[in-house]
């Protein structure tokens, strides 16, 4: 992401947070047996984040999750007023955030391997490069679809947007309203280009395919990391152990995300009877922390 937008969100977030519209200080971060997850409302993290809350919860503490934009969720963590986020997408997407908050964090490493980021489109439509974007911009109505503005998927959009000269214009969103767009297109065989990632549930449901990066602006495939607060391990050091521990697949990742996408799911609940039919796992997960 661009450093000046990059501080422009984080000045954004100190002030909200400051008002009370974030966390506070007085919130589960300070509290023994009360651990506080912070996420961004992304179909990946919903699913991560309430898994990880129910394997938690297994282990007798209390959790809380709050949902907030990516700029505020670092935010949360390097003050403090987090404790862990499972939704830190590294070394590219989240780079300047991660660089920003500096030793006010602790990176556990990935959770996730195999992760990717860039543009898509559906596969019928005939195009196969960011390059041949501006010779078909009128099939995509001069859009690209994005998701919201505060994440670092969007920041490097941006980046692709000027670097290939793109006479498209990036919209924001979120990830239901991208989707909500692309189910759309899909279903009236409309030809439309979003941003998105692997994994995402989108992929199980319908045929896309990424568009060609010659200049590998979006770089290479990323690790999804969890990052805890300054101090959990001292604090709270059965909790910092699970959480280290904490690794799952891509495709284990899926199977709670299409949970999710069933008619009235509850995702807390889908999470809850992923963890009670996956115990082998999470019990290597929770022996961490003996």
């Amino acid at each position: 992401m661009k450093k000046q937008a990059l501080n422009r969100h984080i000045r954004t977030t100190s002030l909200a947070l400051a008002a009370g519209v974030g966390l506070t200080a007085a919130g589960a971060a300070q509290a023994q047996d009360s651990v506080n997850l912070a996420y961004v409302e992304w179909a990946s993290e919903v699913a991560s984040t309430n898994v990880v809350r129910a394997v938690l919860e297994q282990a007798g503490y209390e959790v809380d999750m709050t949902s907030l934009s990516a700029a505020a969720m670092w935010q949360a963590l390097s003050t403090g007023d987090a404790d862990a986020i499972v939704a830190a997408w590294l070394p590219t997407t989240h780079a300047e955030y991660l660089e920003r908050v500096g030793d006010d964090v602790e990176d556990l490493g990935p959770n996730l391997d195999g992760t990717k980021l860039g543009l898509v489109v559906p596969e019928y439509t005939d195009v196969d490069s960011i390059e041949d974007l501006n010779d078909n911009a009128d099939l995509f109505d001069g859009e690209i679809i994005g998701i919201d503005p505060g994440a670092g998927l969007m920041g490097l959009t941006e980046d692709v947007v000027d670097e290939y000269d793109l006479d498209l214009r990036l919209r924001s969103g979120s990830d239901a309203t991208m989707v909500a767009a692309l189910s759309s297109a899909i279903n009236n065989e409309e030809d439309i280009v979003v941003t998105s990632w692997t994994p995402h549930w989108m992929f199980a449901r319908w045929d896309l395919k990424y568009l060609d990066d010659p200049q590998e602006i979006y770089g290479g495939a990323e690790q999804i990391h969890t990052v805890v607060r300054q101090g959990l391990g001292d604090d709270m050091p059965e909790v910092h152990a699970i959480l280290d521990a904490f690794e799952w697949t891509p495709e284990q990742m899926g199977e709670v995300m299409l949970m999710n996408q069933e008619d009235d799911s509850d995702p807390y609940e889908n999470a809850q009877q992923w963890v009670e039919d996956n115990q082998d796992l999470v019990e290597e997960w929770l022996s961490a922390a003996e």
